[in-house]
């Protein structure tokens, strides 16, 4: 299992990881649903809404990773840093910097 300094050295190799298209389509989707359950979770006061957002990230996320990239997700390997990986990916694609 690779060892990661920092995450400015795991961020290459997460997005190694995710080089599939369809797989980067699906984590942006998951990413936009667990934002949406997230704001009814807040709205509506009730935390139930978090585990729907859960489910939706990791769930696109991993579809993502298991149908199309055949690989094993890095949340399993390195959890704190592929979260953070999901939320810059998240951010280079809606600033361009990945293609959709």
């Amino acid at each position: 299992m690779a060892r990661f300094a920092s995450f400015r050295e795991f961020y290459p190799f997460y997005l190694g990881e995710h080089s599939n298209r369809t797989s980067r389509r699906l984590h942006f989707v998951g990413s936009c649903g667990a934002l949406a359950f997230l704001a009814v979770a807040i709205v509506s006061a009730n935390p139930w809404w978090v585990l729907a957002a859960l489910a939706c990230g990791y769930g696109f996320a991993w579809t993502g990773h298991f149908f199309f990239e055949k690989n094993r997700p890095a949340t399993f390997r390195h959890p704190f840093y592929s979260l953070a990986g999901d939320w810059v990916m998240f951010r280079d694609i809606l600033t361009g910097r990945i293609p959709f």
